[in-house]
């Protein structure tokens, strides 16, 4: 009995489903068999100029909007390759960097702890940057996009049902109407019995013959009329929903790509104006390296020179009363000039823009007297004189300012 059963109900279950098979293939040959008599112009087709403009705009938004998506998911990938070479390029430069290369005896090891910290912050500091840019083009700019285009698949499938239900529409009132002409000559023909048919039956028979091709009648037309209505319901139903949506889709697109357009601009800004902060910080620390390496080359030839002046001072001992007082080294304050202070030697050359100013090159020993009037002195300046014209020369007229960062104390 069980089997019975069960085999009775998978019976009914693919009766059913053999049954709405049916009914969808001759609902595809219905629909076919009508757009083909459309087409030979047998059969007139419902249009609608306003609605298929609004398909044609339609399409056009969901071209555009994918397209859109799909160059901003290029940008972002874009943006991911090339943090990960500045990445690359960022721990090149992080491996590479040593504070032996410029002698960790000769050099203050404070500087250097200081400009190894700044390299690793900011490092890190651009690392962060370019997750941070990425992550917020992701979330205000693609994923903005991602959620505009998810409502029209369904709108599109609504509009292809929308098209389904008007060639049903049509099918059934092309039906409706050839039932129209067809019961009028039924109608014309049982007014008139044929002869035979007369003869043949007696009179109470051919009254019932008329009747049951009266109601014949009558059933078909009634159920064409009610497929009719039932066929122009569904398509009026669908056609005022999309009329009222499509228009309200087609307004949206603009504000979507102002804000999508406005984000990817204020988050580019954002990151190119943290980006030069960091990458003036980056040329900061190696001007600073730069400016090691040159004190530790001027410190090198200085330690040099003092030990070969020690030695030939060493070496004309006997001789030295009777040198000549051109070194002012000697400690002589016959060969200072007045208001001397120090000296220093340039470390880069120095051009001078005004009459006042000295002309500095790399390595020229300038010896630094006080101004005259101290209100007189700028802030980062110096007065002092060559000094191989004022041993040569002695001119108190030869003296000059120059910027003290161009030089350090000897």
């Amino acid at each position: 009995m069980a089997e019975t059963g069960t085999g009775t109900g998978s019976g009914t279950g693919k009766g059913v489903t053999a049954g709405k098979l049916a009914i969808n293939v001759q609902k595809r040959l219905t629909r076919a068999q009508e757009k083909v008599l459309q087409k030979l112009g047998k059969a007139d087709e419902t249009r609608d100029a306003a609605f298929e403009e609004m398909v044609a705009r339609f399409n056009k938004q969901t071209a555009e909007g994918t397209k859109l998506q799909k160059d901003l998911k290029a940008y972002v990938t874009s943006v991911k390759t090339l943090h990960d070479a500045s990445r690359r390029l960022q721990d090149c430069l992080a491996e590479m960097y040593e504070p032996e290369w410029f002698g960790k005896e000769e050099m203050d090891a404070l500087t250097e702890e200081m400009i190894e910290k700044e390299m690793d912050n900011n490092l890190e500091d651009t690392d962060t940057l370019w997750l941070d840019y990425h992550q917020n083009i992701t979330d205000k700019c693609v994923v903005c996009m991602d959620t505009y285009l998810t409502q029209f698949p369904d709108l599109k499938a609504r509009i292809a049902k929308r098209d389904r239900k008007l060639v049903d529409f049509d099918s059934a009132r092309h039906h409706f109407a050839s039932l129209q002409k067809g019961k009028k000559k039924d109608e014309a023909k049982i007014a008139k019995p044929a002869a035979l048919l007369e003869m043949a039956a007696p009179s109470w028979a051919q009254g019932l013959i008329s009747a049951h091709q009266v109601a014949q009648t009558n059933l078909s037309y009634n159920q064409a009329e009610e497929d009719l209505g039932r066929a122009q319901k569904i398509f009026e139903e669908l056609n005022v929903e999309l009329q009222d949506e499509l228009p309200v889709l087609w307004d949206t697109r603009v504000g979507v790509y102002v804000n999508t357009f406005q984000s990817l601009a204020g988050h580019q800004e954002k990151f190119h104006k943290d980006m030069s902060k960091l990458s003036q910080n980056l040329n900061d620390i190696m001007t600073k390296l730069e400016e090691q390496r040159q004190l530790k080359k001027d410190g090198t030839a200085a330690a040099k020179t003092e030990g070969g002046a020690k030695s030939d001072e060493a070496n004309h001992s006997d001789s030295a009363c009777s040198a000549p007082k051109c070194a002012v080294t000697n400690g002589s304050d016959g060969e200072l000039p007045p208001g001397f202070l120090y000296k220093v030697k340039a470390i880069h050359d120095y051009t001078a823009t005004d009459g006042d100013e000295l002309e500095l090159k790399m390595g020229d020993v300038v010896l630094v007297v006080a101004f005259d009037n101290p209100d007189e002195q700028d802030d980062g300046w110096l007065m002092g004189y060559q000094e191989c014209q004022w041993l040569q020369k002695k001119a108190l007229s030869a003296k000059g300012v120059f910027p003290e960062n161009f030089t350090q104390k000897v």
